[in-house]
């Protein structure tokens, strides 16, 4: 039997009245002494982080020798939307080490944001590497080989020089070694580790010692949520809502928080349905005790069903 058909209903969608379908999943929740407080599904089972591994991304790059500070080291961590300042900050990262957006390996895409990706399109634009929300993990891997003289067109082989160093720098926060590897949608190398190991990885970076790599990082994301996300974005109202946190979300319904105390919460919804992401992120940080952002909480939480343009239910969290 598959896993998406034994893993636990984490979301449940509700049309008119009516349980209309289910999302499955696996989630864990950590009390702030880093033990595990709840948990369903499988947490400890393998799964691909996607974006959720970024900021230990951003760690290599730092770990690399390149002095990033401030709102450009969140946006090397980022998932960002392609606004202007994001694109602007990529520019910047660029030519720092003398480059231009050519040089990244990134696919053409369309902004992430769909306000944004509609006004590109409205304007006549059309898809480009740097719009891919992925160009800013990039740009910084390419100033990191600049700055060390290492080749920047096979900057995504997973024997690079800057591959070995998020690899060890993924290893180090989740104390576990990949089960898999693979290739994630921008081109990188995709390492698979398990949801209790990132909870734990993402709580080691607001905990690290001030100063140094894994806590300039977290410092970074925390302190400039809007180059880490978007305007439109829930890790950024989050981040604003409840300072200290650290919030990211991956591809597939991936999503990680830890909170300034220790707290912390990972999950994925087998099916990768986004629209489960919010009621489940909203649930798991009610369950963990959150309080103080409410109105954020619910905001992030709200996933309506519509029927003929009005509301007619929506899909709500199951635990």
């Amino acid at each position: 039997m598959s896993q998406l058909a034994t893993a636990p209903v984490l979301a449940e969608v509700i049309r008119s009245g009516f349980v209309e379908g289910h999302h499955h999943g696996s989630l864990v929740l950590l009390a702030a002494d880093g033990s595990v407080e709840f948990a369903l599904g499988d947490p400890d089972a393998p799964v691909f982080p996607r974006s959720t591994a970024k900021p230990f991304q951003a760690v290599a790059t730092l770990r690399a020798g390149l002095e990033l500070e401030g709102e450009l080291l969140a946006l090397a961590a980022s998932s960002h939307s392609a606004e202007s300042f994001h694109l602007a900050g990529v520019r910047a990262i660029l030519g720092s080490a003398g480059l231009d957006e050519s040089a990244l390996r990134t696919p053409a895409d369309l902004p992430l944001d769909e306000t944004e990706a509609e006004l590109l399109l409205v304007a006549g634009g059309r898809r480009a590497p740097i719009l891919m929300d992925c160009s800013g993990k990039h740009a910084g891997w390419l100033a990191a080989c600049v700055a060390n003289g290492w080749d920047t067109a096979s900057y995504l082989d997973p024997a690079h020089p800057i591959q070995r160093l998020a690899r060890e720098a993924l290893e180090e926060g989740t104390g576990e070694t990949p089960a898999h590897a693979g290739v994630d949608g921008c081109g990188a190398p995709l390492l698979a580790v398990s949801l209790t190991g990132l909870a734990r990885a993402y709580r080691g970076l607001v905990l690290a010692a001030e100063g140094s790599a894994p806590r300039r990082v977290a410092d970074a994301m925390r302190a400039h949520p809007e180059y880490v996300a978007g305007t439109r974005r829930a890790d950024t109202w989050l981040m604003r809502a409840l300072p200290g946190a650290l919030s990211k979300m991956g591809a597939e319904a991936v999503q990680v928080v830890a909170l300034p105390d220790g707290r912390a919460l990972a999950f994925k919804i087998d099916d990768g349905g986004e629209r489960a992401r919010g009621p489940v992120l909203a649930a798991a940080l009610r369950r963990l005790g959150v309080t103080g952002a409410d109105e954020t909480v619910d905001r992030i939480g709200a996933a309506p069903l519509l029927g003929g343009g009005a509301p007619v239910g929506g899909v709500r969290a199951a635990f």
